[in-house]
């Protein structure tokens, strides 16, 4: 896909990466990625995105701005929280904003079992930046069933984790790349684990894990360095410390283990 000359100035500084180029480039300039959540998350995953020129970013979201978001959706204005404008016009105008090559996909829904396969089938890879476990898992076994890597990541109030998940393909050994349910078999029971609107957090800390979840996806799309399937990072904000760990494939899990009983999402409905 053939980039314009606005195109190579503006990507200029990846082109000349020895490791991307302009058949990086081109190849972020095809993909199409799917974000889940414009909130703390998502907000910095989706500019960077934009920068970066992926050629087609969706963006699933069925809140509206609102003033406290502002503390760390940085992709949302005041005046859209005054106006209690939906975070995917929201986001999209901002994205359009920064770079009017990049098409921008609005969902403005909640996403559930009775959209979630058609939503997903229009793009390459996903990247969850929800706020809740009953979504998290749906993402899950959407993207498994419907043969999408994932990208996912989840903060607390000052630590966070990000993995990339494949669990449709197999590792170097033979075996499956582990699945979100064998790090989480089930969805915690409510009020286990409070909100951020519960618990409080600090808003810096997504702009690092929202960041680093946009480095995942590029990494992906173009094959550069070394993808986090099969690893997870966890960033202790207080104490300035990242930890990385292995992933384990459980066979026992219910969605790509050896006697699986997730063959759909009628579990969600």
């Amino acid at each position: 896909m053939a980039l314009s000359d606005d195109e190579v100035e503006r990507y200029a500084r990846h082109i000349v990466l020895r490791e991307l180029g302009g058949p990086g480039q081109q190849q972020l300039k095809a993909a199409k990625v799917l974000v889940v959540g414009a909130g703390g998350l998502g907000a910095p995953m989706l500019l960077y995105l934009a920068a970066a020129g992926v050629g087609t970013i969706g963006v699933v979201d069925d809140d509206f701005v609102s003033l406290s978001n502002l503390q760390r959706q940085i992709i949302h204005s005041t005046t859209g929280a005054t106006e209690k404008t939906a975070k995917t016009v929201s986001a999209s105008a901002r994205m359009h904003d920064l770079n009017p090559h990049v098409k921008v996909v609005t969902h403005h829904t909640r996403l559930d079992a009775s959209n979630a396969m058609e939503i997903l089938s229009g793009y390459d890879i996903v990247a969850d930046g929800c706020d809740n476990f009953p979504t998290r898992f749906l993402v899950s076994d959407a993207s498994y069933l419907s043969g999408k890597t994932l990208v996912s990541a989840a903060v607390g109030q000052f630590d966070g984790q990000l993995s990339t998940f494949k669990p449709h393909l197999k590792q170097s050994d033979g075996t499956p790349y582990p699945s979100y349910r064998c790090l989480h078999s089930d969805i915690p029971p409510d009020g286990m684990i409070p909100s951020c609107e519960e618990a409080g957090i600090l808003g810096a800390l997504t702009g690092v894990l929202g960041s680093m979840q946009a480095m995942e996806v590029l990494k992906e799309i173009t094959g550069i360095g070394d993808s986090l399937a099969g690893r997870m990072v966890m960033y202790d904000a207080l104490s300035a410390r990242f930890m990385v760990t292995k992933l384990a494939w459980n066979p026992d899990n219910p969605l790509n283990g050896n006697s699986p009983t997730i063959r759909d999402l009628s579990a969600f409905r």
